[in-house]
């Protein structure tokens, strides 16, 4: 997983909430298990007459998502954080996430930021009446700016330390990888043989 630090990069705004998990990433398109190839199909049904937001082309290279309350909310599926990695977002802004979607986002590499609704709300206007406007979202001071926006934000210690030392599941097994063969040669004594 990649390391994360700090992001600075335009905000793109969705005026929504209850945007669910199937329209982030639709059904028909998790067919695979590797992590990359599903941005072009970010959003995919709302994509179809090319009015969407991120569509436009202030917002396509977008690295900052800022959305209404309860994103995610839905069905788990690892999809959507690694169709919204995959287009190139670092970060989700959002009053609120849903549960399994947050706890996803966090050992995909997606940092999800929750900010008091009416931040949330200056921020979407923000990107709305000022295309292309950057936003700087600093994981370790846990802070993010904008054009005349600041705000602290808090996340839980332990994903902090996750996503700045880049460290998925599998990477903090292997950081235990001398104690793990330590006990398995342990208990590698203690077992008996049976016929």
């Amino acid at each position: 997983m990649k390391p994360f630090t700090r992001v600075t990069g335009i905000l793109a705004p969705l005026d929504r909430e209850n945007v669910d998990t199937d329209q982030i990433i639709p059904k028909q398109f998790l067919k695979r298990i590797e992590r990359t190839g599903f941005g072009p199909f970010l959003f995919y049904d709302w994509r179809r007459d090319g009015d969407f937001i991120l569509d436009k082309p202030a917002y396509r290279d977008a690295a900052v998502l800022v959305t209404g309350a309860n994103f995610g909310c839905g069905s788990s599926r690892e999809h959507a954080p690694w169709s919204l990695l995959d287009a190139g977002f670092r970060v989700v802004i959002a009053p609120s996430f849903g549960d399994i979607f947050k706890s996803n986002s966090f050992r995909c590499g997606l940092l999800p930021v929750e900010l008091p609704d009416p931040a949330v709300r200056k921020l979407i206007n923000l990107g709305l009446q000022e295309p292309g406007t950057k936003v700087s979202v600093d994981l370790v001071d846990q802070r993010l700016a904008a054009t005349g926006f600041e705000a602290a934000f808090e996340i839980d210690a332990f994903f902090r330390e996750c996503l700045v030392n880049g460290w998925d599941e599998v990477a903090l097994t292997l950081r235990h990888e001398a104690d793990i063969a330590r006990y398995e040669a342990r208990q590698a004594s203690t077992l008996v043989a049976r016929s």
